[in-house]
């Protein structure tokens, strides 16, 4: 027995002997070839087995192969494959030539080669979205995704964004895009005071844990998500670990600092006094030149006019409060801004893994103030992605991020509340009160540094975002992954307004609004990759998805709160409101994708879904979505194949359908409103049931045709789509005698047509330098086909319109055709087509869109050895921005006695005078009405991003015990050229379908300065 032993332990040194002898270990470093910089992350894999590793930060490893071996094969994302001869010692150039082909895009329930993609993809990449100094990541995208179309309301913080993806689908629907984060579909509808600005649920998701952002645009790529892709998908996918590298920690911190990109020019105090006495003259000119009062001079007619003008309580000295007018220049604007807002940023990752497990943490604090004074924005929060592979067969994990934020809100633009209301004040009333000492509470309007001063407005978020799955190998071609996610979303809000302030109407006011929105989501299916051959791929999805959301809120109003000392509903002694809602809503859905690809040159995806919502009546709860979709590699065809200037060449075309469903919860119901009315409960019928409504369905086709010239220095993509949203969901008028005004329906047809380019070039490109261009133009046509004749108006002052034959969101009223140059009359355009100075009886005309023809950006990004400058242009062309406050601030004095523009101090004064400007006054002003005269080009370019950093050498590094160390600095909307007086860039209806391009008194965008280090160890 002894002896059997003995031998067998002989066996088995042996053999371990052997395999020792039979095998080899490999060491060496991946570096860019461009640069010459270490590429972490690069797999390693032996040519003749399954025995892989991965390169380390710096780009070294370390791999033991079979002594056979005699390649290794070297693959990153983003990079060409390189398969290398073995060496003891081995340093490896990688080259990014087929970048753009080789490049892992993400799409619905899986992920692709981009070229073996047949649909419309856009990637964009974090380091276009890390470093954006905005709450939220959607900014980022503005001019970076050609056909995406992102639209910040104003300067203010927390403020809801507008997105739309190939134009605006939908009349009554939201015309929204849907977010997937990981798999899940997150909650985007603001939960915040309805009678403010809508607040952006997407500010708690942290940019620096975001991978990449695709978006999907046509019906292909997007119908794998059926009854909610109408509006487009945007996929966002947060960081996730790398299997055998050791963790990586990194810290990037900056701070910053945030002043007003682009003002208004208003009058100061010398300014206005000029212009009161030019009104009181022009008025007293009007009069003797019309005999109204029979003046025998002009003097006499200015003296009477300067006693009548203060019979009204409006003279200089009134004005001024009683004090030195001359001696008063009050910069209201300034007040109104924080000068120098500050920003500050840090965040701290941990990256890596072994062989069976990887992980990504993070945790982040952010604090942002905003340009306006009394809007902040606080952040802070973490983030784990944790997956683990038990066996060859089976993995799982968790993708879960906790968020809390706080936000202090100010009102909405339309409020004498609101500091950008600011402005009105004329420059001669003094800021403090000469008695006193105090603010001023005697000024022309209220003044809303006593809101600020006394009232508060505080927005608490708390956040939950993450999903647990699975995934399990049934057989080498076919697997199984089971996800299951939750979105919480929970929201506190708590507003006061002192009694001496505008809102606390003498009285003292609270309110609070509580909200919690629960969805959960799970998502099961299958992938069937099975293996056919060298010419043939085949890949297909089959499964299931339900998504349940349940929200609660409340909402509680109170006054008569004595003193500001307590800010909240137990400082009031009144309960004047309350309202508490519970909402459901679900979707059951089904899903099949397949993908075929021919000899890595034909290639075939077809898809449908088949989904159910409870948003829809019973009779069409159902809709079934199919999309298909071809693509055709033609550079791979012999004709093609020896072409020395053509890389890359592939046809694409795609048809699909997709649907909308956000019209609610309760549109098809018959439904009731409480009657309050005290002690005589009872219901009052709001809406008429309507048992057929069903989904708005939008078919899309698009044609597309993807390149590569020069080795693909230069690759790019053209698009052209045709999309026709038909079934609109429409809140159809009825007649008023039937106790409704309104129901909902499917009915009308839309359309959206137009054209997208994106181009990148390596224009040059040298060992240590290297300049690289990307650029993307869009151009989007709209046009109502066909609502049943009706005609539904909107827009903040101004009025647009959805017509048939018109685009939506076009502005309808009179238009303004100048000055006559012999009476300072307006002029417009009358119903016999001649100029008439009778505002009334000029016609009303369509007057131009708020919309853009064309939208688009240009970046460019020089590498020189450690240092790298980008700098970013984006643009939009042929919309329209409407001035909704000019009919006070430009209007002569006849709407109030206003600080007025400065380019009224143009105003015609006496026959001959050639300007655009009309006659002033405060009895005989002329061209003060909502008109053509305030609606301007919109369009501009802006330079909307400068960064430069620098990453110091590797060996300079080391000593530090650092494997990497950058400092950058970045400017934001640092340079903006537009025809528009203000800041083109505002929106104060900034979620509509409609309404849109109207200022009133809006906050303009931040000009921002950063300055940061980012370190990794």
């Amino acid at each position: 027995m002894k002896f059997k032993l003995t031998l067998m332990a002989l066996l088995l040194l042996a053999a371990a002997q052997l395999n020792a002898q039979q095998t080899r270990t490999v060491k060496g470093t991946v570096t860019d070839a461009a640069n010459n910089n270490p590429l972490p992350g690069v797999t390693i894999k032996a040519g003749n087995s399954n025995t892989l590793t991965q390169s380390g930060t710096d780009g070294s490893f370390s791999i033991t192969i079979p002594e056979a071996t005699q390649t290794l094969i070297f693959s990153y994302v983003g990079y060409a494959d390189a398969e290398v001869s073995v060496k003891d010692v081995m340093n490896v150039q990688l080259t990014t030539a087929d970048k753009s082909l080789n490049e892992v895009v993400v799409v619905g329930y899986g992920q692709a080669i981009k070229k073996e993609i047949t649909g419309s993809i856009v990637k964009v990449g974090s380091k276009d979205i890390r470093d954006f100094p905005a709450p939220s990541f959607e900014s980022a995208l503005q001019g970076k995704a050609a056909g995406v179309v992102v639209e910040s309301g104003s300067g203010k913080l927390g403020q809801g964004i507008k997105v739309r993806i190939r134009g605006t689908s939908s009349i009554s629907a939201n015309s929204q895009p849907l977010y997937v984060i990981d798999g899940l579909p997150v909650t985007t509808s603001s939960l915040s005071d309805p009678t403010n600005d809508a607040s952006n649920p997407l500010a708690d998701i942290n940019p620096n844990d975001i991978e990449s952002v695709e978006v999907l645009k046509d019906a292909s790529a997007a119908a794998i998500y059926g009854a909610r892709a109408a509006n487009g998908v945007v996929l966002i996918t947060t960081k996730k670990g790398r299997n055998n590298q050791k963790t990586v920690f990194e810290l990037d911190a900056n701070t910053g600092f945030s002043n007003p990109a682009r003002l208004r020019h208003f009058l100061n105090g010398k300014q206005y006094v000029d212009l009161y006495n030019m009104a009181i003259k022009s008025d007293a000119q009007y009069d003797l030149d019309n005999d109204i009062s029979g003046y025998p001079d002009l003097e006499t007619a200015i003296a009477d006019y300067t006693d009548a003008y203060a019979t009204y309580g409006i003279s200089l000295s009134d004005l001024a409060g009683g004090g030195d007018y001359n001696k008063i220049n009050t910069d209201w604007q300034g007040l109104l801004y924080n000068r120098n807002a500050p920003s500050n940023s840090i965040n701290l990752s941990a990256t890596g893994g072994d062989a069976k497990t990887r992980f990504f943490a993070s945790g982040f604090y952010n604090t942002q103030d905003a340009i306006v004074i009394n809007n902040k924005f606080y952040r802070y929060g973490g983030r784990i992605n944790l997956e683990h592979n038990p066996t060859d067969k089976l993995s799982f994990g968790i993708n879960i991020a906790i968020d809390r934020s706080q936000l202090n809100r100010v009102t909405t633009d339309n409020a004498f509340s609101t500091p950008g209301q600011l402005v009105a004040l004329p420059a001669i009333q003094p800021l403090y009160d000469p008695e006193t000492g105090e603010l001023n509470n005697n000024t022309l309007y209220p003044n809303s540094l006593f809101d600020a001063k006394y009232n508060s407005d505080r927005q608490v978020s708390n956040r939950t975002v993450g999903n647990v799955y699975a995934n399990y190998n049934l057989l080498p071609s076919l697997s199984f992954r089971s996800e299951f996610g939750a979105d919480i979303l929970n929201l506190y809000q708590e507003a006061f307004q002192d009694k001496r302030t505008t809102d606390g109407a003498g009285i003292g006011k609270a309110n609070n609004i509580i909200a919690l929105s629960t969805s959960y989501n799970t998502n099961n299916y299958f992938t069937f990759t099975p293996k056919l051959g060298d010419k043939h791929k085949l890949s297909a999805v089959l499964g299931m998805s339900y998504l349940q959301n349940d929200t609660k809120q409340s909402l509680t109003n109170a006054e008569q709160a004595p003193s500001g000392k307590v800010q909240n509903l137990s400082g009031a002694t009144s309960i004047t409101f309350a309202t508490s809602t519970n909402d459901r809503y679900n979707f059951l859905s089904y899903f099949l994708r397949a993908n075929y690809v021919f000899n890595d040159k034909y290639m075939l995806t077809a898809s449908v879904r088949d989904d159910g919502s409870s948003r829809f009546g019973p009779n069409n709860r159902y809709g079934i979505f199919p999309a298909f979709s071809a693509g055709w590699v033609l550079s791979e065809e012999d004709f093609l194949a020896d072409s020395k200037t053509l890389s890359f060449l592939k046809l694409r075309a795609s048809w699909g359908l997709t649907g909308n469903a956000e019209i609610g919860n309760n549109s098809y119901y018959s439904l009731y409103n409480i009657s309050n009315y005290p002690e005589l409960p009872g219901y009052i019928a709001s809406q008429i049931p309507n048992p057929d409504l069903k989904w708005e369905k939008t078919a899309q086709s698009d044609v597309g045709l993807d390149f590569g010239l020069f080795n693909n220095r230069l690759s790019g993509e053209v698009d052209v789509y045709y999309k026709k949203t038909s079934d609109l969901l429409l809140n159809v008028n009825i007649p008023a005698t039937t106790g409704y005004t309104t129901i909902t329906k499917n009915l009308g047809n839309m359309e959206n047509k137009g054209i997208e380019i994106g181009l990148n070039a390596t224009a040059f490109s040298t060992k240590n330098f290297r300049w690289n261009i990307a650029v993307n133009a869009a151009y989007n046509k709209n046009k109502v086909l066909d609502i049943d004749g009706q005609i539904i108006e909107s827009g903040f002052s101004l009025t647009q319109r959805a017509v048939e034959g018109e685009a939506i969101g076009e502005f309808y009223g009179q238009k303004y055709l100048g000055v006559d140059p012999e009476t300072g009359d307006a002029q417009y355009l009358g119903e016999d087509g001649k100029p008439t100075t009778d505002f009334g009886s000029a016609a009303r005309v369509t007057l131009g869109n708020s919309n853009p023809d064309w939208t688009g950006g240009i970046t460019n990004t020089l590498s020189y050895k450690g240092i790298d400058l980008s700098f970013f242009f984006m643009g939009v062309q042929g919309n329209k921005v409407y001035n909704a406050g000019g009919t006070y601030q430009s209007s002569g004095f006849y709407n109030g006695f206003d600080n007025e523009t400065t380019d009224m101090l143009k105003a015609w004064q006496k026959p001959g005078d050639i300007t655009n400007v009309p006659r002033i006054g405060y009895f005989y002003a002329t061209g003060y009405n909502n008109s053509s005269r305030f609606l301007y080009n919109g369009s501009y370019i802006r330079l909307k991003n400068v960064s430069l950093s620098y990453t110091l050498p590797s060996s300079f590094v080391t000593r530090l015990h650092l494997s990497s160390l950058r400092f950058y600095a970045s400017a934001f909307n640092l340079l903006t050229f537009t025809k528009y007086p203000g800041d083109p860039e505002v929106n104060t209806q900034t979620t509509g379908n409609i309404g849109g391009g109207q200022d009133f008194y809006t906050i303009p965008q931040a000009k921002t300065f950063t300055f940061g280090i980012n370190a990794k160890f």
